[in-house]
Parts: structure tokens; sequence; C-alpha cells
């Protein structure tokens, strides 16, 4: 792997070449695709009002749909091609967009009653600094929603070229590897939920978790800062 790869650059610029294309098909996928269920889901387990960071919030549509269901909503992303789009998103007025690193958020420690984050952490260089970081600006008690990518997502794919030894910007962290990792470092799981492509039987759901997650597109945790 080339020493002079800058992974933060490199997924900066990525994400600011796609941020139309991902504005293009973020709505459908909040209202009813692969992230239609993430926001009831929240709403089972933090009370409206709660202060809400949405990282990697892209161009906001999942903010928007947080802040109307009634949840004061701040949103960061890497790149600033999203956040623009994110500030001129119709209904966003209310809505406070930022850009900055998922592993080096610019907020004081403690700042959220929660946060979502959505397919963020598969494309972070090193996950534990940005769980680390996830945790440090939620508040004792806090919970974090936070889906992963699981093995049957297409976008896996975009780590492959790791096994020819070349540059990615895409980690190869699975669910189950995160659920360790967080209850490791003091987030506790406390609920969560698969999506599943259409192939995936109704009877498979009753798996045990492991299982579970090897059959999903992605896995959709709650966890509670716990600890100090």
């Amino acid at each position: 792997m080339s020493t002079s790869f800058n992974w933060k650059n490199e997924a900066e610029t990525k994400w600011d070449n796609r941020a139309d294309f991902w504005n293009r098909k973020s709505k459908n996928m909040w209202d009813n695709g692969s992230r239609k269920d993430i926001i009831p889901f929240i709403e089972n387990h933090l009370v409206k009002g709660s202060r809400i960071l949405d990282v990697g919030c892209g161009d906001g549509y999942g903010s928007y749909k947080l802040h109307g269901s009634g949840y004061d909503v701040t949103g960061v992303d890497l790149s600033g091609e999203m956040i623009s789009l994110a500030k001129k998103q119709p209904g966003n007025e209310q809505i406070s967009f930022l850009q900055g690193d998922v592993s080096e958020l610019p907020f004081e420690t403690g700042s959220f009653d929660g946060i979502m984050s959505i397919n963020v952490l598969e494309w972070t260089e090193n996950p534990l600094v940005a769980i680390k970081e996830l945790r440090r600006v939620v508040k004792k008690n806090g919970l974090l929603c936070v889906g992963l990518l699981g093995p049957t997502a297409g976008p896996r794919t975009n780590s492959y070229p790791r096994l020819y030894g070349e540059s990615s910007i895409c980690n190869t962290m699975m669910p189950w590897e995160f659920g360790k990792l967080t209850k490791e470092n003091n987030l506790e799981y406390m609920d969560g939920f698969g999506v599943y492509k259409e192939g995936v039987k109704e009877h498979h759901k009753d798996l045990p978790l492991e299982l579970k997650q090897a059959l999903t597109f992605m896995w959709v945790f709650m966890l509670q800062k716990v600890g100090e």
C-alpha cells in the first residue's frame, strides 16, 4: 500500500464527487429503502427534543427526517459538497450543518444526547479511533445509533483492492467485529435490527445474532455509553 496515500483526503474527494449521485438516491433510501426503519427505531429509544448529532449526514435528508420527528439536530460530514447540498435542502433551515471528520469531531465532550451514524465507520481508516470519538461527544448514558454494512452489501466491494495490496478507503470491519469492539470500549448493546436483501427468508431472522448479522445488508445498532 502506497505510503503517500492519504485516507482522509481520498475519502473527502470520493464523496465530493459522489455528492450529486447520492443526493438523487438518498430520499428514497430514507423514505422507502434500506434506511426507512432507522428514524422509527431512534424514536423508540430517544425522547423527542433530544440533541442528536448526525455523523456522516451526507446531503442532509436523514437529518431532515430526524428534525421532522421532533429532535434538535446537527449534521456533520467529511465532504464539503455534501454539506453544501444539506444546507440547500428545503426544510433544513433550522438544522446546523458543518464539515468535519468522524475521527476528529469539532465538538466538546458530552455535547449530545444521542448520535446517528449510518454507513460511516466502514469508510474510516481506524474504526477504533472513530468509535472513541463518537463516544466522547455523547453525554453520559447517551445513545448511539450506528448502521454498519454487512457482508451481503454491494458497497463492500470497495475494499476488494486491498487484497492486491492497493489502497482503498473502505475497511473490512463486519458487524460482529464492531459489536465486540464497542463492548470492549464501554458501549453497551441495547437493541438492534437487520436490513436484508429480498433473498433472505423470514425464518432466517430467528437465527442467533451473529448468524443473522452474517446475512445482512446492514445491521443497525443501538448502543449506550457506559462507564466514566
